[in-house]
C-alpha cells in the first residue's frame, strides 16, 4: 500500500480529468450518506426545491444531509442505506457519478454491485470506533473489484476533539490491513455533520495540510484504461428481414474497425467485419463501452454468449476456472452442487469442485475452509458444463466477472472474479487401453451397473447390501459393496458431516463406483446420501453406466428403535451434530428406481427384489 501525501496531490495539474466513478463505502453509521449529501450541498449542486423538501423532512434535529441520498422509505425510517444510490453531478473541474453503498453487513451484495463499476473508493471510518470488520471487508471487496485508489475519510473528527493522534492511529492501522490489497491510499480527516474538509478546509484541523475531499476527487489522476485486443460478447442476433444478420452487443475490450478479421469463440469460426452499425447509422470503428451491431462477411454459427475476438490474441476457452468469490447468500457454499454461471451474456451450468481457502478479513490471511457463509470471501475452482470465454478480472472486467445462481430458486449466490483460466486438458491426456469392459472375464455373465442404496441410518442399507452381494456371488456374478461408513475409515476419512462435506463424500463414492463398473463389476453403494441434489450428481457421474437409485424406505421411528450403533440416542443428547433425521434433514427420493419396504420384508427378500431388477434389465442371467 502507498500512503499518498494529499498536499502533493493538490498541486497536480488537471488536464481533461474526465468522468470519475466514486464509491462511498464503509461500515453502517459511519456517515456515508451524510458526507455525500454535504458534499453536494456545500458545492452548490442541489436544487433549491430539493433542499427545501429535505429541510421540511429533517425534523427538529437540524438539516439531515443523508436524506439527499437515502431515497427508499425503509432507509429513511431505519436511518440506514439499503439500496445502492447513484448520483450524477459535475463541478467546474470534473464530472462525477457517486455510488452510495450500504454499510450494513446484510447488504454487502449491494456494495459489491456498486464497487464493480467504480474507479475510486471513498472509505469512511468513524473516528470514535476505528476500523471495524465491515470496514475491512469493504476494502477487500473494493480491491477484488479492481479499485486501486482509496480515499480514507476519517469521519466525525469533531467528536474526538479534532485530535491529530486519533487520525494518525487509524491511518497507521489501515496501512497494516491494506498492505496485501495493493491500494493507493489518500487519507483525509473530515466531519460530515459540520462540513469540515468536505468542500472547504477545516479551521479546526490546521495540522492537515492537504486539500478537502472534493479537491482530492477533482485532482485524482487515474491510470489510463487498458484497451487490449477486441472482446465483443454477443447479446443478440438481429434479423429484421431475410437479407440482414447483425450481431448486437457492447465492446468489452479493444477496438473493432471495418474489415477487421474476427474469430467467434468458443467455436473458433473465422470471419471479417463488413459493417459497424449504431443507432445513428454506420461508423468506421467502435471502442470499449460502445453498443453496436456487427455485420460479418459470412453466416456463422454464433448467438447470445458467443464472443468475437481478435484472432491474433484470442482469450482462453476453458471449462475450469479458479476464482475469488464474495458469497452473498445465507445458504452456505456446497461443493458439487449444480449451479448456473451468469458470465457476460452467457448462462452456463457449472459446479464448484473445490474450495481452496477463505479470506480472514482481519488478518488478511487465507485459511483452509470447507464452506463459505454470507459475506465470506474465498477462492474456489469451478467446472463449467461447456467451455466459456474468460480472462483474468484484472485484464478484462467483462470477461473476468460472473455471478453464481441457484438453478431452482434463481437466487444470486455469489459474485465471482476470475483469477486463472485453467485448461485442465492441456497437459492431461486420456490414456486408452485395448481391453475394455466387454473383454473382461465378467462380460459373459453380467453387464455392469451401479446400485445406490439410500435411506436414513438404521434403515438396513448395509444389511441388504451384504445379502445382495452374497446372492450375486453365489450366482457366479462379480459384485462389490462400497459401504458409507467403511469408506470413511480410509478414502473419506478427511470429511465431516456438514452439507458440503456430505456432497464431497457422495462425489468420491460415485467416482469409485464408476471405476468398479468400468472394470465390469456390479457396484453396490450403501450410503445415506441425504440430499437429492447429491444423489443426482452421483447419477451424472455414472455417465453411460446404468445407475439405479434404491430407496430403503424405513420410518425414522423404526430406524431409531433399531439404533444398532447408538447414534440416534447420542444425537438426541446433543453428542452428535449434523446427524440425519435429528439435526440434519433426509430428502426422500421422489422417483426411485426401486423402493424397498424396510419393515415388511426381510433383508434376503429385499436383496432378491434387487436381483429381479437386475435380471429384468439384462444385467444378470435369470436363475
Amino acid at each position: 500500500m502507498r500512503i499518498i501525501d494529499p498536499s502533493a496531490t493538490s498541486a497536480a495539474p488537471i488536464e481533461e480529468p474526465g468522468l470519475l466513478r466514486v464509491l462511498a463505502c464503509g461500515a453502517v453509521d459511519d456517515g456515508k450518506s451524510t458526507l455525500l449529501g454535504r458534499l453536494m450541498a456545500d458545492a452548490g449542486l442541489v436544487p433549491e426545491d430539493q433542499m427545501a423538501a429535505v429541510a421540511c423532512a429533517s425534523g427538529e434535529d437540524g438539516f439531515d444531509y443523508a436524506l439527499l441520498l437515502d431515497g427508499l422509505a425503509a432507509e429513511r425510517e431505519q436511518g440506514i442505506t439499503i439500496d445502492v444510490a447513484y448520483r450524477y453531478f459535475a463541478t467546474a473541474r470534473r464530472s462525477f457519478i457517486v455510488v452510495d453503498a450500504p454499510g450494513h453487513e446484510q447488504f454487502t451484495r449491494n456494495m459489491a454491485t456498486g464497487a464493480s463499476v467504480c474507479d475510486v473508493a471513498v472509505l469512511l471510518v468513524d473516528a470514535r470506533k476505528g476500523l471495524l470488520p465491515q470496514t475491512r471487508r469493504h476494502a477487500a471487496i473494493a480491491s477484488l473489484m479492481g479499485i486501486r485508489d482509496v480515499i480514507l475519510a476519517v469521519n466525525k473528527m469533531d467528536l474526538v476533539s479534532h485530535e491529530e493522534s486519533v487520525f494518525g492511529a487509524i491511518v497507521a492501522a489501515f496501512r497494516t490491513h491494506a498492505d496485501s490489497l495493493g491500494l493507493d491510499v489518500r487519507p483525509v480527516p473530515v466531519s460530515a455533520a459540520l462540513g469540515e474538509n468536505i468542500v472547504h478546509p477545516a479551521a479546526a484541523m490546521p495540522w492537515h495540510a492537504g486539500p478537502p475531499l472534493l479537491g482530492l476527487l477533482e485532482t485524482l489522476t487515474l491510470a489510463p484504461p487498458r484497451i487490449g485486443s477486441l472482446r465483443f460478447p454477443v447479446q443478440r442476433v438481429s434479423r429484421p428481414d431475410a437479407d440482414f444478420r447483425g450481431y448486437q452487443g457492447t465492446v468489452a475490450g479493444g477496438r473493432v474497425r471495418r474489415d477487421d478479421p474476427v474469430v467467434a469463440l468458443p467455436g473458433g469460426q473465422p470471419s471479417r467485419v463488413t459493417q459497424i452499425v449504431t443507432f445513428d447509422g454506420e461508423v468506421e470503428e467502435a471502442g470499449p463501452g460502445e453498443a453496436v451491431t456487427l455485420v460479418l462477411d459470412r453466416e456463422i454459427e454464433a448467438g447470445r454468449g458467443t464472443v468475437f475476438a481478435s484472432p491474433d490474441n484470442a482469450p482462453a476457452c476453458v471449462d475450469h476456472v479458479v476464482a475469488r468469490l464474495v458469497w452473498l447468500s445465507e445458504t452456505p457454499l456446497a461443493t458439487g452442487r449444480e449451479l448456473l454461471m451468469r458470465h457476460g451474456t452467457d448462462l452456463v451450468p457449472c459446479r464448484i469442485t473445490a474450495l481452496r481457502n477463505r479470506l480472514d478479513i482481519v488478518r488478511m490471511a487465507e485459511d483452509p475452509a470447507t464452506t463459505l457463509g454470507a459475506n465470506d470471501i474465498g477462492t474456489v475452482t469451478i467446472e463449467t458444463a461447456r467451455p466459456v470465454v474468460v480472462e483474468r478480472y484484472g485484464d478484462n472486467r467483462a470477461l473476468g466477472s460472473f455471478l453464481l445462481i441457484d438453478r431452482l430458486t434463481n437466487q444470486t449466490l455469489a459474485a465471482g472474479m476470475v483469477v486463472e483460466a485453467v485448461n485442465a486438458a492441456a497437459n492431461l491426456y486420456w490414456q486408452r487401453f485395448d481391453t475394455d469392459t466387454a473383454d473382461r472375464p465378467t462380460a459373459g455373465r453380467q453387464t455392469p451397473a451401479i446400485l445406490w442404496l439410500t435411506g436414513p441410518s438404521g434403515a438396513g442399507k448395509s444389511t441388504v447390501a451384504n445379502a445382495l452381494e452374497r446372492q450375486l456371488t453365489a450366482a457366479g456374478c462379480h459384485a462389490y459393496v462400497l459401504d458409507g461408513d467403511n469408506v470413511r475409515h480410509g478414502l473419506n476419512r478427511d470429511l465431516g458431516f456438514s452439507p458440503p462435506e456430505r456432497a464431497e463424500n457422495v462425489r468420491r463414492l460415485a467416482e469409485v463406483a464408476h471405476i468398479l463398473a468400468d472394470a465390469g463389476l456390479i457396484a453396490i453403494v450403501a450410503a445415506i446420501a441425504p440430499y437429492a441434489q447429491d444423489r443426482a450428481n452421483a447419477r451424472a457421474i455414472a455417465k453411460d453406466v446404468p445407475f439405479y437409485e434404491i430407496f430403503v424406505d424405513t420410518p425414522l421411528d423404526v430406524c431409531a428403535s433399531r439404533d444398532p450403533k447408538g447414534l440416534y440416542r447420542r444425537a438426541r443428547q446433543g453428542l452428535v451434530s449434523d446427524f440425519t433425521g435429528v439435526g440434519a434433514p433426509y430428502e426422500r427420493p421422489q422417483a426411485p428406481d426401486l423402493r424397498l419396504d424396510g419393515t415388511a420384508e426381510t433383508p434376503q427378500q429385499e436383496a432378491g427384489r434387487i436381483v429381479d431388477l437386475l435380471t429384468a434389465r439384462g444385467h444378470v442371467p435369470a436363475t
